[in-house]
């Protein structure tokens, strides 16, 4: 792989021009799609194989055209104290909002509510609930503006009006704070590589990346059925490797001219070795995400799936774009060493007084083989407690209940707790299947007094048979909150009493809605984790066993992985369940996590953790394989790559950490998470925890069957061909000097 790599690297560099109209083509490709296609919408949301899932599809066909997908509101009104809202005066005001509201273009259907039950028992709070024919993504702004209008009309009466529901469900914005990551990153990279030129070429390479991945999930959206969320998550995973890998290419070039080689030797060289590592590390990326489909929850797959192809261009960039761009660059990017005089460079003896001194890296390193033992503790004892709260983890889907105090959704959500209770901000539906039943009139009545006899119901609404007469749906009202444990035994028990109604009549009892919907995502995704593990931290483990040719080192490498992603899931939720920090972070409303965030968080960590594992293993076997001792090739790999790899866990969690300001929980929760996890990981796991283990098995660490050394193909990541062929340059020299002699 090393040599034809290197081949990949010198063609680019000579033939630039091509190399580089080909990426500005691909993303003015891209760029016309996107603008030519249309607004990406929510995605569908559905969990193929649950019973919350099969019940929604059963009132999809047995109840036709009642949108049973489209957009929701509920307009909240609470009468001002001493009044009631069945005074004439406020009843007038909620009946025209109702009458306002009932001809909107979108609108299927706005509920009175002094005919359907909508009023609280003490007559200070009532409700209207408003049906749009499509989702709340796909709403159009007008609808929005004029479900707005008709509640401000209704506060002027003197009410108080607030709005909950999906109905005002917005694009995600990610916020300002992701420009500052950006800037974060810009300055370490002008830091680490001395130079603003060599510094602009990984941002460059990885907004042009960026582009091109997300320009192509625009336009696709629409087709492909893509939520908003998906470019968010590709831009944010896409944007951090794509500096990443840029980097280490950008760094060994400067490495290899500092050896003396020539600028297109160099890019060969620089793509064959550190092109090697970005290659398989990109691999360990693109698998952990597209393993996210073995969940079976679409969206996941879809965000996955996206989210792989912009770190598979992300890499393509840098082993093709970046050796382009070095080769206009030209002596403008220095040797390593070196810097620009714009940045002080110049000053020759200095530089080479500097180059004599042992870096930090070696410094580092040095200190960890001599103290390998409390250095290993040390590391593992700080991420098991930072771990700790990882124990007490919560999950669930966020509700309007998650919303800031400052949303009316929460003010809404918070008005019919008070006035009907806690419960009814998360109704249960309960479908009820007689179709092969002889009395399904019956079979309905049995339904809904079996439910009325368990616990914590508060109310159950009489059915309300189709057309067919063959299918009902009864509307149950918890006694306490969507996301607690009382309410999801309440589903249990629920589903457990049916399944006695369908052994006696043969009648499918099925329980949905949303609060159902997110119980079964909960268990569906903890089902899930551990296979998803296996999958991915097995196949990964195969590939480094092939790049490091060594039994231990992908070991080792995948219990730190478990450690660093244990410890920030520990972080995650000390932040937004537990509280700690929360005014820092922007959090305004603790809660349960969201459910998707572990598995998520398992993937993406994985493929970043052996991104860093890769780029710094690599070096240290490339030194060990050259003939130096495993403490020495340690040190070795420390001194050559420990500033970059420092650098790019800084950048990645620069850019990460720009997230944490979107408007979107989910992208907030899964750019702190990300952020954490790479400090964890990177510092702790990669820095110190990776070459005491290294230290302490000594030439163990790369041992290797016989019979498996030979069945496993050589990859050549550390670019032993390209050493074989400097040899062979080197001896054609030496011919050549004694023929002359």
């Amino acid at each position: 792989m090393a040599t034809f790599l290197y081949r990949l690297g010198r063609f680019s560099f000579r033939k630039r021009h091509f190399v580089a109209l080909f990426w500005v083509a691909l993303l003015a490709l891209a760029g016309a799609g996107a603008a030519g296609a249309p607004a990406a919408g929510n995605s569908s949301f559905s969990i193929p194989g649950t019973e919350a899932q099969k019940a929604f599809d059963l009132l999809d066909e047995r109840f036709p055209g009642t949108s049973a997908d489209g957009a929701t509101a509920r307009v909240v009104f609470k009468a001002p104290d001493g009044q009631k809202m069945t005074d004439p005066g406020n009843k007038a005001a909620v009946q025209d909002t109702v009458e306002e509201l009932s001809g909107g273009s979108e609108v299927v259907q706005v509920s009175d509510p002094y005919q359907g039950g909508g009023v609280s028992r003490d007559g200070s709070i009532a409700y209207a609930s408003v049906t749009y024919e499509v989702s709340g993504m796909e709403l159009e702004e007008s609808s929005r503006e004029a479900l707005k209008a008709a509640a401000k009309d209704a506060r002027a009466s003197g009410l108080t009006v607030e709005i909950g529901g999906d109905a005002l469900q917005a694009v995600p914005e990610t916020g300002s704070a992701e420009i500052i990551g950006i800037g974060v990153a810009a300055v370490v990279l002008v830091i680490t590589l001395g130079s603003l030129l060599a510094a602009g070429l990984p941002l460059l390479t990885a907004i042009v990346g960026v582009g091109i991945g997300v320009a192509s999930i625009t336009a696709l959206a629409s087709t492909l059925d893509l939520g908003s969320t998906t470019s968010i998550l590709a831009s944010m995973i896409g944007l951090a490797v794509g500096i990443d890998y840029a980097l280490f290419v950008v760094s060994r070039y400067r490495a290899e001219l500092a050896e003396g080689r020539t600028r297109e030797e160099a890019a060969g060289r620089a793509v064959g070795t550190a092109g090697s590592a970005v290659v398989f590390a990109g691999l360990t990326v693109v698998i952990a995400l597209v393993g996210l489909s073995v969940v079976n929850i679409p969206m996941l797959t879809k965000m996955g799936i996206a989210a792989a192809g912009t770190v598979a261009v992300a890499v393509l960039i840098a082993l093709t774009l970046i050796p382009a761009l070095l080769g206009y660059a030209g002596r403008r990017v220095r040797p390593a060493g070196e810097k620009s005089k714009l940045l002080g460079g110049g000053r020759a003896k200095d530089a080479k007084d500097k180059a004599e001194r042992p870096n930090m890296g070696t410094r580092w390193a040095s200190f960890v083989v001599r103290r390998p033992l409390a250095v290993l503790l040390l590391g593992v004892v700080g991420l098991g407690a930072a771990a700790v709260p990882a124990g007490s983890l919560e999950l669930g889907l966020p509700d309007d209940g998650s919303q800031p105090v400052s949303t009316t959704q929460r003010r809404a959500y918070d008005l019919l707790s008070e006035g009907f209770g806690p419960g009814f901000n998360g109704p249960l539906v309960v479908v009820v299947d007689a179709e092969g039943s002889d009395d399904p009139q019956a079979v309905f009545k049995q339904a809904g007094d079996e439910i009325k006899a368990l616990d914590n119901v508060v109310n159950v609404a009489p059915a309300a048979p189709n057309k067919a007469g063959d299918t009902a749906t009864i509307a149950v009202i918890p006694d306490a909150k969507p996301s607690s444990v009382a309410t999801e035994d309440l589903v249990h028990d629920i589903r457990a009493a049916g399944a006695d109604i369908k052994d006696g009549t043969g009648a499918d009892v099925l329980v949905t809605g949303a609060t159902a919907m997110n119980i079964d995502v909960s268990q569906k995704l903890n089902d899930a984790l551990v296979p998803y593990l296996v999958l991915v931290v097995g196949l990964a483990f195969l590939l480094l066993i092939v790049v490091f040719r060594s039994i231990l080192v992908p070991l080792k490498a995948a219990l730190g992985f478990l450690l660093s992603v244990l410890a920030a899931l520990g972080a995650v939720v000390a932040v937004y369940q537990w509280g700690w920090l929360s005014g820092l972070m922007g959090v305004e409303e603790t809660g349960p996590i969201m459910s998707m965030m572990p598995i998520f968080m398992v993937g993406v960590v994985f493929g970043l953790a052996m991104d860093y594992e890769v780029f710094l293993v690599t070096r240290i076997r490339e030194a060990h394989v050259h003939g130096e001792k495993p403490a020495q090739a340690v040190v070795t790999g420390f001194r050559y790559s420990a500033r970059v790899v420092t650098a790019a866990a800084i950048i990645m969690i620069a850019v990460f950490s720009g997230f944490i300001g979107s408007s979107d929980s989910m992208v907030k929760m899964i750019g702190f998470g990300l952020a954490t996890a790479v400090l964890f990981d990177a510092f702790v796991v990669r820095m110190a925890i990776v070459p005491a283990v290294l230290a302490l098995l000594g030439e163990k660490a790369w041992w290797l069957p016989k019979w498996l050394d030979r069945a496993l193909p050589n990859v050549d990541v550390e670019g032993e061909s390209l050493a074989a062929l400097d040899r062979a340059a080197d001896k054609d020299d030496e011919d050549k000097e004694l023929v002359r002699a």
